[in-house]
């Protein structure tokens, strides 16, 4: 039984409901009454959502997303849809708020003009002075991701450094004794970006562990920078034979460049990496990865949201997924590569 169930079985809308269990705004009382005898017949008991429209002012939170000019991946695509869907669950709406540069002021604006009960915070960096702000402003958020010190902090992750790890494991058990690691671009290592900077120590902790000869680089987040990413280190790296990345939007032009050099994926070249589902399954061969759960991560964002603004100062909480990686079509066991 939820708000929208008893919205139709009495007759009413949702938000005349959400009215009703608030008291935001009146409601007849005979209308009032058809409500109460749902929630009675039915043993209803409000939850943290309708608490949190009760104690709110908007019924609407912020989902604070990477500056409009930058493309979002698919990843990031798919938090901002399971906020989405998650909010609209929760009779919530959202306001998409870009930060970072001149995309401030907007940010001030959405923490300190009353527009909205609450904020999910996406794309963190290991230090972050977002978070150190909406902490000042009082304001009730959560985190899609964590910073260096994130124990005073309500957020959702996922484990890149362990992920990574995995791949690299993954690789060494077929034999690849040369891998590498194309990460995010060389802005994003520079800011900090939490991801990035937790990939490259799962990917050296791994390397050391099985006694490999690694590779670092970073990409930019795009198909051509892809292509040029792989021809490099084709050409500087002769004896590679695999790499691990979590820069799905330079994986097509990954394929290509080692393609371009004529090497076939699995038989010559085995490609791990963390990526959206959607992307790893309909890459050509399909991408060996850790399936990134973003509708997971971002629903739970949105959960952990309605309960800090129905309870500012219940303890923070926490999430860290670790998917599996799903065994596909770009990794097999290692072949020396012959140069001419």
């Amino acid at each position: 039984m939820n708000i929208g169930e008893i919205a139709r079985r009495s007759g009413v809308s949702r938000s005349t409901v959400s009215y009703a269990l608030s008291g935001k705004r009146p409601v007849s009382e005979g209308t009032r009454q058809r409500i109460q005898a749902v929630i009675d017949e039915f043993g209803y008991r409000p939850n943290a959502t309708a608490r949190a429209l009760k104690e709110g002012r908007t019924r609407t939170i912020a989902l604070v997303i990477p500056p409009a000019g930058r493309r979002l991946t698919d990843v990031q695509l798919g938090f901002v849809a399971s906020v989405v869907d998650a909010a609209a669950r929760a009779d919530l709406d959202v306001l998409l708020s870009p930060s970072g540069g001149e995309h401030d002021r907007s940010f001030e604006r959405v923490i300190g003009g009353g527009r909205v009960d609450g904020v999910v915070l996406m794309e963190l960096r290991m230090d972050d002075d977002r978070v150190t702000r909406l902490r000042r402003s009082g304001l009730p958020f959560v985190a899609i991701g964590r910073t260096r010190h994130p124990e005073d902090l309500t957020w959702v992750d996922v484990d890149n450094d362990l992920l990574i790890a995995k791949c690299v494991h993954h690789l060494a058990d077929l034999g690849h004794r040369r891998v590498a690691l194309v990460n995010r671009s060389a802005g994003l290592m520079a800011t900090g970006y939490g991801p990035a900077h937790r990939a490259q120590a799962g990917f050296a902790r791994a390397i050391a562990e099985r006694g490999l000869e690694g590779v670092q680089t970073c990409c930019a987040d795009d198909a051509q920078s892809g292509v040029a990413c792989a021809e490099r280190l084709l050409g500087e790296h002769p004896g590679l034979t695999a790499l691990a990345t979590i820069n799905e939007a330079a994986l097509p032009g990954l394929y290509r460049g080692i393609a371009y050099a004529g090497l076939a994926v699995p038989r010559d070249f085995s490609i791990a990496g963390v990526a959206a589902r959607h992307l790893a399954e309909n890459l050509h061969p399909p991408l060996t990865a850790a399936d990134m759960p973003a509708g997971e991560l971002g629903a739970r964002a949105v959960e952990l949201l309605v309960e800090r603004i129905a309870d500012p100062a219940a303890p923070h909480r926490e999430l860290l997924l670790t998917p599996p990686i799903s065994l596909r079509e770009t990794t097999a066991p290692a072949r020396p590569r012959t140069t001419g």
